[in-house]
């Protein structure tokens, strides 16, 4: 079935009011309220997309940055990742806006069947090893309270599939915000450690390492980069845009939820870099850090409330990516079948999107309390999975884009064909790098 244009599309919507311009038009306040409740209302995929991406393996790997190299290199770093999160959030936020259709099903109509059933398989697989992760995390951070591993899996479990049991996708998105606004403990705990702000101002002037760490540095500069994005972010901002109501008419405060969630997202990552640096030369065996030892060593360094923040806001993060990870798997499934698929249903009228996001969380929940679970091996094979999601992903993402007859006017420019075409060859460049490391280490 051959596709109308993106011109044809608005041009049929035009008269009718988004979703997301009824919620904007709802508010009777005046002046500065009014400015801060359209701030609000805009906020959704993009913020919730980035900064889930500090989710709990995020956290760990960051803080484990920290403990090995300080502030040095990678607080400037992280930074400036800013920039390659949002190139490749942005087109994924545009294509969904302007087709009105997830990644999944337009890969299957243009590219074929298997190329649909290919990136939600490999999703779908990604995201469940991705999940047994944030388990571990939540479980970690709950821990703290002194609560047994078991209970605390099982209240995990209840408190992210209690999710769905609130009505319509604002309600929903608005918790989700409010999860995700928890992060600033992070930023918190960074200030409890008393930064040196020389050591800061240097590390931004020359992006110094040790000498006697640079044999490891190209490890962890592939680990923090390959951190900027994951597959199901792009997967996460496609489908929630669309449930959210975002058309082709509103690509600005698309743009303006994505650019604030990848700034929030880099400076909360650097702010977890900052809290691992307070444990430079304290802690030992980096690679092999769980979270009990970087909260253990916080406990000496910020003390015992600093690390009980700390708990907080790594149970915070895997709640968080709980959630989209298991909505991006729902969406992309529930699209490539025709199944209803949004928030606003309740669960009787989406039944199978639903089921997917439940049951991927009680089997990650169940899988953490296998005796002896290889979790290195778990992480291994997650990172190869997403490398060999990303790859074909990214370069579909930046094709579809800059297709005149699909995205009309709103195509990528030239210079922004230029611009993608580098941040895609430099993310793939870096997961082909990920891949063959993190194959040779197992």
């Amino acid at each position: 079935m051959e596709m109308s244009s993106a011109t044809s599309r608005t041009e049929a919507r035009s008269d009718t009011p988004s979703k997301l311009q009824q919620i904007s038009s709802a508010s009777s306040k005046k002046g500065v309220r009014r400015y801060l409740w359209s701030f609000w209302v805009l906020l959704g995929p993009g913020f919730l997309a980035a900064l889930a991406d500090n989710d709990a393996g995020g956290v760990i790997s960051y803080t484990a940055t920290g403990v090995q190299f300080g502030i040095g290199l990678f607080v400037p770093l992280v930074l400036c990742l800013a920039a390659l999160t949002f190139t490749v959030q942005e087109m994924s936020m545009r294509l969904s806006a302007v087709t009105q259709e997830g990644i999944s099903r337009l890969a299957q109509r243009r590219y074929g069947n298997f190329w649909g059933f290919y990136h939600v398989a490999t999703l779908a697989l990604e995201n469940l090893l991705t999940l047994i992760t944030e388990f571990i995390g939540m479980s970690a951070g709950l821990g703290m309270l002194g609560i047994p591993m078991w209970i605390a899996d099982l209240l995990c479990l209840i408190f992210v599939i209690s999710f769905v049991v609130f009505t319509g996708y604002f309600t929903k998105e608005r918790i989700a915000l409010v999860i995700g606004g928890l992060n600033v403990v992070f930023l918190v705990v960074a200030g409890m450690t008393h930064p040196s702000l020389h050591a800061l101002g240097r590390a931004f002037a020359t992006w110094n390492v040790p000498t006697s760490l640079r044999g490891d540095v190209i490890w962890f500069v592939i680990a923090t980069v390959g951190n900027a994005i994951a597959p199901w972010m792009i997967f996460f901002q496609g489908s929630g845009a669309i449930d959210k109501g975002v058309s082709a008419r509103e690509l600005r405060f698309g743009r303006i939820d994505t650019a604030f969630g990848c700034i929030m997202q880099v400076v909360i990552a650097a702010a977890i870099i900052v809290c691992g640096a307070s444990l430079y030369g304290h802690l030992h065996n980096v690679t092999s850090l769980g979270p009990s030892d970087i909260i253990g060593g916080l406990q000496h360094t910020v003390g015992r409330l600093g690390a009980t923040l700390f708990g907080i806001g790594l149970f915070d993060a895997g709640f968080l990516a709980s959630i989209t990870v298991s909505l991006s798997s729902s969406w992309s499934i529930a699209e490539l079948f025709g199944w209803s698929k949004s928030l606003n249903d309740k669960v009787r009228q989406a039944p199978k999107f639903y089921a997917i996001y439940a049951g991927s969380l009680v089997i990650a929940a169940a899988a953490i309390l296998i005796p002896h679970l290889p979790l290195n091996f778990i992480s291994i094979v997650a990172q190869v999975i997403g490398g060999v999601l990303m790859t074909p992903l990214l370069i579909f993402l930046v094709l579809m884009t800059s297709d005149k007859k699909l995205m009309g006017p709103y195509r990528t420019r030239w210079w922004g064909r230029i611009w993608g075409w580098a941040m895609v060859g430099l993310l793939i460049a870096l997961t082909l790098a990920t891949v063959t490391q993190t194959v040779l280490q197992a």
